[in-house]
């Protein structure tokens, strides 16, 4: 990928749209706006497409796994067929731009599949297929894929497609550019204000005064009162590229049953490669995360002829109470911002929905998508999850608060441990040349006490996700300020380190 090196913002400007967030959701968004000749300035904390749009197995489909049986049960068959036309809308749209713009970036049709390997998931897959052909969509039930997997069953969803997100959105964000639009990168924002009618505030104290904002940083980082840190939980899971003896044979795969399995494969200079994803958790709640690697890779091999694994990476994933993204104004009360969050495990095509939902909303054309995908929503069927979610964050909360730190603890090079340091729980990290690194590990964001992910060594929250490098910095959000180093003042960043 390109290393891209869009200014940071350092002056107070205007727009008609501030678009906060550089993933799928933002460019697109900005692609879409300046297009209809809308001013445009995107504000990206880091740098574009590094977070996790750029970790993603990037399959654009409309099949999000056994969906479409439980959505007509609980919202309703026309809801159901709104939320599959709006993701093959999705998918026809990234098909027309690629081929528009001629982007190199990968894009193949394939058939996706989701399959089980279990007699007890059989009946399920039959149901899926049954209303997913009733609502318009290319569903045919399988007794055998191309893989050589024994299944029980499978559904097929043709004529979809998979790409290279990044090779696609950086032609999509020079677009931006050359309609007239703005991108800052290193422009961290911390806070939108009331102001004529409104300010982003970044950071640095530079303000870009917008008519309308939207808030495209995966878990949102502005609430505006919607109370999306309970309605929300952050999920990670693991994936790993492999080199294989033999071609992989064409398809998208995802498993019906538990420890998930998605399978897909992608070209790259060096030949081809099969990603293998899956062993899903909340993030922050399981502390030996080394161990999904290990699974993932005991799978690949027991699945392929396995040459080689070069790379392996994990991602984030909002998940809703419902199982729907949230897309549209932040509030009934705050028309002017809007959202974009949730996409549980299929951000390509959703992601794409929010971009052309919410450009309708703000050129007030209509949609009839917008009550499927409505933040302010409240259907019967998320009522339980939402408590059992809010149960779960409450324990946490609580659990690490009172949970006994390590005393007269060894820690070795490359180990992390929570440890007593006159009286206070202490994150306790040793690099690998021997230093220290100490932090108070409470979570900036509403206080849960952090846990440590010994495969990516970073600090991670059991309650909303945020998650922090060993030294304090911020990896993921919606936490907006770095941990406070042990024993340091409140505006210090770097942490001490003890030799």
């Amino acid at each position: 990928m390109s290393k891209t090196d869009y200014p940071s913002l350092s002056e107070d400007i205007t727009a008609d749209v501030a678009i906060v967030g550089g993933g799928l959701v933002g460019i697109t968004s900005a692609y879409l706006l300046t297009k209809a000749g809308l001013k445009v300035a995107l504000l990206e904390a880091d740098r574009i497409l590094h977070g996790t749009t750029g970790h993603t197995t990037a399959k654009i489909t409309s099949q999000h796994s056994l969906i479409y049986a439980r959505l007509k049960k609980e919202i309703g068959t026309e809801k159901a067929g709104l939320y599959a036309q709006a993701n093959e809308s999705a998918l026809h749209m990234i098909a027309d731009l690629v081929k528009e713009k001629q982007i190199d970036c990968d894009f193949e049709r394939q058939s996706a599949y989701v399959y089980t390997s279990s007699p007890e998931y059989i009946k399920q897959i039959e149901e899926e297929v049954r209303v997913a052909d009733s609502l318009g969509l290319n569903a045919v039930y399988c007794e055998d894929i191309p893989l050589s997997i024994k299944i029980e069953a499978a559904i097929r969803f043709d004529d979809q497609a998979q790409f290279h997100p990044l090779k696609y959105l950086l032609v999509l964000a020079q677009e931006v550019i050359n309609q007239g639009g703005s991108i800052f990168e290193q422009t961290p924002v911390i806070n939108i204000e009331k102001d004529s009618p409104w300010a982003v505030l970044t950071r640095k104290g530079n303000r870009i005064k917008a008519n309308q904002i939207i808030v495209a940083t995966h878990y949102p980082f502005f609430d505006g009162g919607g109370l999306y840190f309970s309605r929300i939980y952050a999920v990670k899971s693991y994936a790993l590229g492999i080199r294989t003896a033999n071609p992989f044979p064409g398809g998208m795969y995802i498993s019906a049953e538990q420890p998930t399995r998605s399978l897909r494969a992608q070209k790259t200079s060096d030949g081809e490669i099969i990603l293998v994803g899956g062993e899903s958790h909340k993030t922050g709640q399981d502390l030996n995360t080394n161990t999904h690697y290990t699974n993932l890779v005991d799978y690949a091999k027991n699945t392929f002829e396995v040459l080689d694994i070069p790379y392996r990476w994990s991602t984030q994933d909002c998940m809703t109470t419902d199982g729907i993204p949230y897309i549209g104004r932040i509030t009934a009360k705050t028309p002017s911002i809007y959202i974009a969050t949730g996409f549980g495990k299929w951000g390509m095509t959703n992601g794409t929905v929010a971009a052309l939902l919410i450009k309708d909303l703000l050129l007030g054309a209509d949609n009839s998508w917008i009550e499927v995908f409505r933040p302010s929503r409240l259907n019967i069927s998320s009522v339980t999850p939402l408590v059992t979610q809010n149960i779960n964050v409450a324990k946490h909360f609580v659990v690490g608060k009172f949970k006994p730190a390590a005393e007269n603890a060894q820690i070795s090079k490359g180990e992390a441990m929570v440890i007593d340091v006159e009286g206070e729980k202490t994150g306790a990290y040793r690099d690998e040349n021997g230093h220290l690194h100490l932090l108070d590990i409470t979570c900036t964001h509403v206080g849960c006490e952090l846990a440590w992910n010994d495969a990516e060594r970073t600090w991670d929250c059991p309650c909303h996700g945020s998650r922090f490098s060993y030294n304090g910095s911020i990896i993921e959000g919606p936490a907006l300020n770095p941990l406070m180093p042990w024993g340091e003042g409140e505006n210090k960043v770097e942490p001490h380190i003890i030799p």
